[in-house]
């Protein structure tokens, strides 16, 4: 017994409730305490049964004395009452007085012990009391391992991990709520089967034999496996097994808890198709400058060549057979650019309907006219901030998908209208934040786009056409396109049952400009004064022979420095400069601002092979006015030129 008090140290005092009426009973019981067990227990005095009942129900108590004398139905009462209301508070019995009859009355009632003193009541008593303790230990430890053990149970139940238990032979014995949820499967069906029944085609059977190898070795596996749930719909895991032991070290069990990360997943892939196309994109940039001018030799002189042949000439054919290839290469550099999100934009606030209606005019020569095109405009259109051209890109790229889709004839329909996305939307497309948008469809009736080619159509350069049929650019340009104007794009396709293509473009709400379409292929003549600063030689001298072809005088500067030099020792009037932003020594947007002090009538327009980025770090240039991307054609020049020096002749005849 003397570990005892060793074991009770560690638990709160033993609250004790002695009842009886006589004063000195007590005193001797609470000295008896004090020698005994006086930090192990806390003993109260209570001088009527009422008294003890009324105190247990409202406090409780670890152990209840009670003063028995013969013919005292008291403490019977006491100890009825105490089993039916708190059968779980031990009683003893104090008395002098042994009565067989009465000792069995007190047994029959549930009071724990009789103690009877003729002359070792005091021993008997303090045993009796180190039993209480020793009960009262247990009882507290039992307690909190059963409230542990529920703590257990709840964290299990109701944690967002995956958890279920299987038998060493990998039979399911216990799946918790989360399991349930994310399988679609309840636990009755899962109890008793595998985890066969997750079983998943694109997960290989080395990692199955890996898992299993893993823990039947008695360690704990890692890894991430994908699954199917009861709707046959892939979800993936990533996946912790761990064995469980008994108490001689035998493996009996084993413990899965897992997390699912399909969310995470999806985010991964969408990154990895951010870093393609920004990977594609610096390829592009870092490449388009140098080819841009190269198109600009070929197509300027293919141009000037074309305009000195008569139309019966035999080799006008091949100069338009040039012309065509430089068009078609321009294209590819603008694809590209424009899937990198690299593409200068002339940005606009535009309602989309005058736009695509405009444009829905050339559709049918690209698409043939077997190909029935309708255009559904949206009612009270919100307005849009982009670019004409790129919605011109856009659309041309899904009509040409679309023709492609349907070799034997069909329906396409290009629709809009106003669209507000909501919380429930955006649950199913995570990505896109709730806002108004404007939506962009265009459905066609074709083949379709079977699930295996879904998740790669925006991928640059993959096609599924025939070699020679395509560059795998078309819906590349378009997603680029769409997020570079901050927009997002879905598709909707079941073989044979067509495809639709669902672009939203957020609203804009200011002031819409007017769309003016691409005037026709001409060559406005001019008279005026031209500086043209450009590093390229071939690009400028077939530059400078086109306009002083159509009427201009041309002032030809290699870089920014010498552009300065002619400017100054010039002493007649320069109309218009253009200048190429990137050059070595002095940029263009340098040199345009020193010549503002110097000549601040003169127009400057900026050219450029290289992307948005790079010419936008040479300084503000205004992209909508003032800029033209190479390659252009001469005839693009011309009318552009022309622009400028007639808004320059306007401004000076207002009045002021």
């Amino acid at each position: 017994m003397a570990e005892e008090p060793d074991r009770a140290a560690h638990s709160p005092q033993l609250h004790v409730l002695f009842v009886t009426e006589d004063e000195k009973e007590f005193s001797h019981l609470r000295d008896l305490v004090e020698r005994n067990g006086k930090d192990l227990i806390h003993i109260e005095h209570l001088a009527s049964v009422e008294e003890a009942m009324l105190r247990v129900q409202q406090k409780g108590c670890d152990l209840l004395l009670c003063s028995y004398h013969p013919g005292d139905d008291a403490g019977l009462r006491l100890a009825r009452e105490l089993h039916e209301t708190s059968r779980h508070t031990p009683l003893i019995f104090v008395s002098d007085y042994v009565n067989p009859t009465a000792t069995a009355a007190a047994l029959q009632a549930n009071a724990n012990e009789w103690l009877e003193d003729p002359r070792s009541r005091d021993a008997m008593l303090r045993r009796a009391l180190l039993f209480a303790i020793e009960l009262h230990c247990k009882e507290r430890q039992q307690q909190k391992a059963d409230e542990m053990l529920r703590k257990l149970w709840r964290a299990v139940e109701q944690s967002a991990e995956l958890i279920a238990i299987t038998d060493r032979k990998g039979m399911i014995e216990y799946a918790n709520p989360a399991f349930e949820t994310v399988s679609g499967y309840s636990s009755a069906e899962m109890v008793g089967q595998s985890f066969g029944i997750l079983k998943c085609s694109e997960e290989s059977p080395e990692t199955y034999q890996t898992l299993w190898d893993t823990i039947l070795a008695g360690k704990v596996f890692r890894g991430v496996v994908a699954n199917q749930k009861k709707n046959g719909e892939v979800f993936y895991l990533e996946k912790v097994v761990a064995p469980l032991r008994d108490a001689e070290g035998n493996i009996t069990h084993f413990v899965s808890c897992d997390r699912d990360i399909t969310e995470r997943k999806k985010l991964e892939e969408q990154l990895q198709q951010a870093q393609k196309m920004d990977a594609v994109g610096r390829l592009a940039g870092g490449v388009a400058h140098d080819f841009n001018n190269l198109l600009m030799v070929i197509s300027a002189y293919t141009e000037l060549m074309l305009d000195t042949l008569a139309k019966e000439h035999p080799l006008r054919r091949n100069a338009e057979q040039i012309m065509t290839a430089c068009r078609r290469a321009a294209d590819l550099t603008r694809q590209l650019l424009a899937f990198s999100r690299k593409q200068m934009q002339a940005l606009q606030t535009l309602d989309l309907n005058p736009v695509i209606q405009e444009i829905c005019k050339m559709l049918p020569r690209l698409v043939g006219e077997d190909i029935d095109l309708v255009f559904v405009p949206g009612n009270k259109l919100g307005k849009v901030r982009a670019d004409p051209i790129q919605i011109e890109q856009i659309l041309m790229n899904l009509a040409a998908n679309a023709r492609d889709a349907m070799p034997g004839g069909g329906k396409l329909t290009v629709e809009t209208s106003s669209v507000s996305l909501d919380e429930a939307y955006i649950q199913r497309h995570s990505i896109v934040p709730p806002g108004d948008y404007v939506l962009l469809a265009v459905t066609d009736s074709g083949e379709g786009i079977a699930p295996e080619h879904m998740p790669l159509i925006f991928e640059p350069f993959y096609t599924t056409k025939a070699k020679g049929k395509g560059t795998g650019l078309g819906l590349a340009t378009v997603y680029g396109i769409v997020k570079q104007n901050g927009g997002f794009i879905w598709v909707y396709s079941e073989p044979g049952l067509g495809t639709t293509f669902k672009i939203y473009l957020p609203q804009v709400y200011h002031g819409t400009e007017r769309f003016t379409p691409v005037p026709p292929d001409t060559s406005p003549r001019g008279q005026e004064t031209i500086l043209l600063v450009e590093d390229e030689a071939p690009v400028r001298q077939s530059t400078r022979e086109f306009l002083e072809l159509i009427g201009y005088t041309v002032l030809e500067a290699r870089h920014g420095d010498e552009a300065l030099r002619i400017s100054r020792e010039y002493a007649g009037h320069i109309h218009l400069m253009i200048t190429d932003v990137v050059m070595p020594n002095m940029g263009g947007a340098k040199l345009a601002g020193q010549l503002a002090l110097e000549r601040p009538a003169m127009q400057v327009l900026f050219v450029s092979g290289y992307a948005e980025n790079t010419v936008l770090r040479h300084g503000p240039i205004d992209v909508t006015q003032r800029f033209l991307q190479k390659p252009f054609t001469l005839k693009a020049l011309a009318r552009k030129m022309r622009q400028m020096l007639q808004k320059e002749v306007a401004a000076a005849a207002s009045p002021h």
